[in-house]
């Protein structure tokens, strides 16, 4: 089933809860969370207590939150606490850590992403696919908005695609 996810990274801040609401009214079935740390990527932008509030204000949204931060583990408890259905990580933020980030997200009662920057082979999340429920496979350099669009990005979702229908893996979400 296909899912329309809304990116709340330049929304209003002042008015956020209208700006989530015209989305989810105009069809769009979750909010997309972008969490940026300065540090895994050059920008900051919101940490849990924002989420929070805003899950406070509209508790039926399905929440994706997209961690850009070097250690996502340590902070998904918050986010799960703040009202996150869905955690993804960047693999390249833990690349020696993998599996035991997903454990971790996992044990807070989220589902959990992954996430490969552009230049990261497609390849490397297949070892993943069984232990996720979501694969974002990043169209521009995670941490700038405004980007063009990669055009190879829809070849390399393909990929990824082919790869969990050889598997037998259709159920994301």
């Amino acid at each position: 089933m296909t899912k329309v996810a809304a990116s709340i990274l330049s929304a209003d801040l002042a008015n956020l809860q209208n700006d989530c609401t015209r989305l989810l009214d105009a069809g769009a079935d979750l909010m997309h969370f972008d969490v940026m740390d300065g540090h895994f990527v050059p920008n900051i932008s919101y940490g849990a207590p924002v989420l929070k509030c805003l899950h406070a204000a509209l508790p039926e949204v399905y929440y994706d939150v997209h961690l850009m931060i070097s250690e996502p583990a340590r902070y998904a408890p918050d986010f799960a606490k703040a009202g996150a259905n869905l955690i993804t990580f960047h693999l390249e933020a833990v690349p020696d850590a993998v599996g035991e980030t997903i454990d971790a997200i996992r044990a807070t009662g989220c589902q959990v992403g992954i996430s490969i920057r552009p230049g990261t082979p497609v390849e490397a999340v297949y070892p993943y696919l069984d232990a996720v429920d979501l694969v974002l496979v990043m169209s521009v350099e995670p941490g700038f908005g405004g980007q063009k669009f990669i055009p190879a990005t829809p070849e390399r979702i393909a990929a990824i695609r082919t790869e969990c229908d050889r598997r037998g893996l259709s159920t994301f979400i």
